[in-house]
């Protein structure tokens, strides 16, 4: 992991200092709200539905023991639904008291967010933050937003590079960057070095995958103007190969056209995919006019040299001590795994699903999985969260990652420990073995919380989780990519889904619009693709049956071996649709009968 430097200790600190300092002369009333709202935002403070919500940073997903114990820290001591007046809340939500806290809520952006600390208390939270290196700089406001990457990079087989040092540079780079930070809307940037992209590149406002040309040379295939929201659209690829070094001058010259041209009279429409859509060709002209104007008139100031990147990648050196003992042959490792397996179908069924290889043949990568009946999508407890500590630190090197489908990732396990680790997680309920299948699914927190949802996703989410609990259908149904989104924004990413969940509004009530055969660019899913609509929407109460009765059109129509996009794929949605709306005829002969 990458380790702050005095002045990185020095400046988040003086960041909260100044938090403080704003948040008491607001709460005098010598900071009006106007001039609070962008400080209270540019630190990752949100006024959502009941309650503050505080977004915290985490780069590129990478998170050590220490800070999962701090944002546990927070969660018991900070995140209390009783401390906030939820008296006036609305009359449609009557059971507000069954709403999580003391919980941390892991995003699919890598960030934490808690949805219940008041903002009387959100100094002493900032000032707790810093004292692991951690802030919510870049989490808000129309800036370049927390870097993401692979939650496996670094480690995975099939990278071409380990994009994290960029992702740091990068980081370093856009961080207060004046020009910047004040943007026509939020910025968001992916990278990947992988050759599956496990990182949804295509879907962010710029999206790098590390790549190499004919002669070897490593460099950056660049593509601008994906999003998703109420327009999804894939990015463009502007480039095919830049040279790694000038990635920084050559974002510089990205950003600053979308600075100079993108919409900032409507807000729907400032998002620089709206503005690459419309100028198709003569926005890549101008970035490249702008990159030879960087280049030849500014002198290049942001090259980033072979000393820098050596530098920067020096902190993410596989850990020490952590290859098993030679004497333990690979073949004595591999039979006390295959016995182990054998003597239990269900550490079997780990080992398949929430065990992944490892360019290190010693180690693996473990998934905990924090998807279960009774809990939100993504949510961690205190409780959780620290024992997901001693579990870094006893198996991964006091190391893990938060992943873009909202579990944790421990990078550094080795293979000789795998069941001991298996274990401790299942004593703990982290080792579900579902990674990739349907009950894997990604859920905003929706209009329980959200200020802009249309509808819940959370009680949608339960309601399938519930539903699906034998893990015989789930190994059976296969790889499904289940996303829910309470609105149009899109943060459950519903447009990426195999099978994607809108929450929308019809006259005041919560009704759901479902697509099918989305995709975010994995291996299984190919392309990146936005999913079709399949009809009408539908009420919730219908939504735990419309989704059993797609399943059960992918299994009468699926062939051997086929995964349930490539039936949609094959197949068309027609017998979906049926399906599907079958329910509703259902739905409405029970109502008069």
């Amino acid at each position: 992991m990458y380790q702050y430097t005095d002045f990185d200790r020095q400046f988040v600190r003086q960041r909260a200092a100044q938090f403080r300092d704003q948040l008491e002369r607001f709460q005098a009333g010598t900071l009006g709200g106007d001039e609070f709202k962008p400080l209270r935002l540019q630190n990752g403070w949100y006024i959502q539905r009941f309650a503050p919500m505080l977004r915290v940073a985490v780069p590129y997903g990478e998170v050590n023991s220490a800070q999962l114990r701090v944002l546990a820290r927070i969660a018991r001591e900070y995140d209390h639904k009783e401390d906030n007046d939820i008296s006036q809340a609305n009359a449609a939500l009557s059971d507000v008291p069954s709403l999580p806290d003391r919980c941390a809520h892991f995003t699919t952006r890598q960030n934490v967010q808690y949805n219940w600390i008041p903002l009387d208390r959100a100094a002493d939270v900032m000032d707790l933050l810093a004292t692991v290196n951690m802030h919510g700089i870049q989490t808000s406001g129309n800036c370049i937003r927390n870097i993401t990457t692979d939650a496996y990079a670094g480690i995975a087989p099939d990278e071409v590079a380990d994009p994290r040092p960029f992702a740091e540079i990068l980081r370093q780079w856009s961080t207060l960057h004046p020009e910047f930070a004040f943007l026509p809307r939020k910025f968001k940037v992916a990278i990947t070095g992988a050759t599956e992209d496990r990182a949804a590149t295509p879907w962010h406002d710029v999206g790098l995958r590390l790549v190499r040309n004919v002669d070897g040379e490593l460099g950056f295939q660049v593509r601008v103007g994906g999003g998703m929201g109420r327009t999804p659209i894939v990015g463009t690829v502007i480039r095919e190969f830049l040279p790694w070094a000038q990635i920084l001058n050559y974002l510089e010259a990205v950003v600053r056209v979308y600075n100079r041209f993108g919409r900032r009279d409507n807000a729907y429409k400032a998002r620089i995919k709206i503005l690459v859509k419309a100028e198709g060709q003569t926005f890549i002209d101008a970035v490249e006019a702008e990159f030879v104007d960087i280049l030849d008139k500014d002198g290049a100031p942001h090259t980033i040299t072979e000393a820098e990147l050596a530098r920067v990648t020096g902190f993410f050196a596989e850990p020490q001590a952590l290859t098993c003992d030679r004497k333990s042959a690979d073949e004595k490792i591999a039979h006390i795994l295959r016995v182990a397996a054998e003597d239990d179908l269900e550490f079997g069924r780990w080992l398949q699903r929430n065990v992944r290889g490892h360019r290190n043949p010693d180690l693996r990568a473990v998934t905990l999985s924090f998807k279960r009946v009774g809990q939100a999508a993504g949510d961690a407890s205190a409780d959780q969260l620290d024992r997901a500590a001693e579990l870094a630190d006893r198996f991964s090197a006091g190391e893990a990652r938060i992943t873009h489908e909202q579990n944790l990732v421990l990078p550094w396990v080795r293979c000789d420990q795998l069941p001991e680790l298996w274990r401790e997680a299942r004593r703990l309920g982290l080792a579900r073995p579902n990674i990739g299948l349907l009950t894997d699914l990604i859920a905003c927190p929706g209009g329980d919380f959200c200020d802009l949802a249309n509808a819940r996703s959370l009680p949608i989410a339960q309601a399938i989780l519930s539903r699906y609990q034998d893990l015989d259908e789930l190994h059976d149904l296969g790889e499904i990519d289940l996303h829910i989104s309470g609105c149009i924004n899109s943060c459950g990413h519903h447009h990426s889904g195999h099978i994607g969940v809108l929450g929308v509004d019809k006259d005041g009530q919560e009704w759901y619009q479902v697509t099918l055969g989305g995709s975010d660019g994995t291996r299984l899913s190919g392309a990146a693709t936005p999913g079709k609509v399949i009809g009408p929407s539908f009420a919730a109460d219908e939504m735990p049956d419309v989704i059993e009765a797609l399943l059960d059109t992918y299994r009468a129509q699926r062939q051997d071996g086929e995964t349930f996009t490539a039936t949609v794929r094959r197949t068309g949605l027609d017998a979906f649709k049926a399906a599907a709306n079958a329910v509703r005829t259902q739905t409405a002969r029970a109502a008069t009968a």
